[in-house]
């Protein structure tokens, strides 16, 4: 009885670092990396560290909604972009030489983050009608999605990249309070509006319900389409919020903003815990997954690893991430 015993808590303890490999191997790096470049722990590295993953938690946010859903959004990086290039073009200093619209008066940051974040709402939105009315799959359909956008982004912008931004913007991407920078407040209160809106409402417990199992939710009186609509529509108004505070961090924006952060977000929101099956998902984990995959590629600037395998590494997480999700998923069945 007692070998069985062992046996059994041998066999969990092997499941349970299985499962919680990814946390692992990552926590032995930060030691590692530590032990060799102790700058690695200092303040203005962790200020760094969350000053990135404050735009990329955002579009994880977002993400992570249609991933519950047994979905995925392969348009965000892009619609991100949109957001960007909207701020870009219409919050250029008065004075600036080359301003992208001479004759457009000067107007507040938060009239045009308001506009920026409408327009890829309704981006959002046109993704959920296309999933739920046309029953297109959530892949194809953003896919598609995503070359239509860059395509009128790249029209709009005429293919030139945009500078001279004002001040109000930039300073929302400089600015700290009792130091901590601005992007990180603005990533919390973010945080703090998704959690509410995934544990305190009904159409947060929709999300969960769909993903769980469509059918069921269904019969048990959910509004499937218009749940799946909502759900995108709101990814996409993050993606807008996202766009603007990229483009004041980085003093500028092309067309080309947002390229590849729909898959950083995918595979930082399946490290985090959200099931590529569906129906599972936490933001404590989503935050935990984007903290997680940003301290990994600083982690390896850190060491010196060239950018080429650099992603060779990220590609493996993301793989290794995905092969842990599914292995939860069959032992449950």
């Amino acid at each position: 009885m007692s070998t069985r015993k062992m046996k059994l808590n041998s066999s969990n303890i092997k499941n349970r670092m299985i499962e919680n490999a990814m946390y692992i191997i990552l926590i032995t790096m930060v030691i590692v990396v530590t032990i060799l470049r102790p700058k690695f722990l200092s303040l203005g590295n962790f200020q760094n560290i969350l000053m990135n993953s404050s735009v990329r938690l955002i579009i994880a946010l977002g993400v992570s909604g249609a991933l519950i859903t047994r979905g995925t959004d392969l348009s965000a990086g892009r619609i991100v972009g949109v957001g960007a290039v909207i701020a870009g073009t219409l919050l250029q200093r008065p004075d600036y030489a080359a301003k992208f619209f001479p004759n457009f008066p000067d107007t507040p940051v938060w009239m045009i983050l308001i506009l920026a974040m409408i327009v890829t709402m309704l981006i959002g939105l046109i993704n959920g009608l296309v999933i739920a009315y046309l029953h297109v799959p959530p892949f194809i359909a953003t896919l598609g999605m995503q070359s239509i956008v860059y395509g009128f982004a790249q029209v709009y912008t005429r293919n030139e990249p945009i500078g001279g931004l004002k001040v109000e913007l930039t300073s929302i991407a400089t600015g700290r309070v009792f130091g901590i920078p601005n992007l990180a407040i603005i990533a919390l209160i973010v945080i703090a509006f998704m959690w509410f809106i995934l544990n305190m409402t009904k159409f947060g417990k929709y999300i969960y319900a769909i993903g769980g199992n469509e059918v069921a939710a269904e019969v048990a009186g959910v509004n499937v389409t218009f749940t799946k609509i909502r759900v995108y529509a709101l990814a996409g108004l993050l993606y807008g919020l996202a766009g603007v505070l990229m483009a004041a961090k980085s003093g500028g924006a092309t067309a080309n903003y947002g390229i590849g952060y729909e898959l950083e977000a995918i595979a930082a929101c399946t490290i985090g815990g959200v099931s590529t099956a569906g129906g599972v998902g936490t933001i404590g984990g989503i935050v935990s997954g984007v903290l997680i995959f940003e301290l990994l590629k600083t982690a390896l600037q850190f060491l010196g690893v060239t950018p080429d395998l650099q992603y060779v590494a990220i590609g493996l997480v993301i793989v290794a991430a995905v092969a842990i999700d599914i292995r939860k998923y069959l032992a449950k069945k």
